[in-house]
């Protein structure tokens, strides 16, 4: 068995037997999927040993209240409604900076893209995130997004709607109502992400190799528990 599926087997052990709280509301998959554009670097390659993972989330109603996504998948409604969604899966280097952009392809499938767009309501994204990470991780998009779903799917996302209506609001908070709904992590584990007035972004997931939760380097830890912070409605 492939490193890959080791690791897959592994993840499943893992994950919880309660049901994961649902973030893609009503999500209705598109009949079909045309190719999206080709993926473009946007750095150099950097193939460099792994010491870690994170996952990154994104707060979609932060994203879509911005007049140029309205008409995508993730912001139309047409779809669903979406709260936290899957940015991606980042392998994170032992030392110094990650790697990334480790492999030219195989480019996947629109069937494959279209079956993980509930997880991620972007079609270009999944391609990109592959390309970007998933290559220094795995050699087939396949694997790549079953253990990014195999993760995604053993996690249970705060309320960030019902919070965001807490006088106060702090993104520690935030990070205690995570590790509330996920008795297996401790703060430390998790970053939260702000815009520059304060609007959350995103959270991110912190493991080590054996994909087991750890503490998240200061960078990806982001926002002291102290931080004000603001949550944008949309859902």
């Amino acid at each position: 068995m492939s490193r890959t599926g080791v690791i897959a087997a592994s993840l499943l052990l893992l994950v919880p037997a309660t049901p994961a709280l649902a973030q893609a509301y009503q999500c209705r998959l598109p009949r079909t999927l045309e190719p999206s554009r080709p993926v473009t670097p946007d750095g150099p390659a950097r193939k460099t040993a792994i010491g870690g993972y994170s996952l990154s989330a994104s707060w979609s109603p932060e994203y879509c209240r911005l007049a140029r996504n309205k008409g995508t998948m993730q912001c139309s409604k047409r779809y669903g409604r979406f709260g936290f969604v899957l940015h991606g899966l980042w392998p994170e280097a032992a030392r110094g900076p990650y790697p990334q952009w480790c492999a030219t392809g195989p480019r996947p499938s629109p069937e494959l893209i279209r079956k993980h767009l509930c997880m991620t309501p972007v079609p270009w994204m999944l391609e990109h995130e592959w390309l970007k990470h998933g290559t220094c991780m795995t050699r087939t998009p396949e694997k790549y997004y079953k253990v990014s779903a195999i993760l995604w799917r053993s996690l249970r996302w705060p309320d960030a709607d019902r919070l965001s209506r807490k006088e106060g609001l702090t993104a520690g908070d935030l990070r205690k109502a995570f590790v509330l709904a996920n008795p297996g992590f401790r703060a430390e584990q998790v970053g939260i992400e702000a815009s520059g007035s304060g609007w959350l972004r995103g959270m991110r997931v912190c493991y080590d190799r054996r994909f087991r939760p750890t503490r998240c380097p200061r960078a990806h830890f982001g926002l002291a528990d102290e931080t004000p912070l603001k949550i944008w409605r949309g859902l």
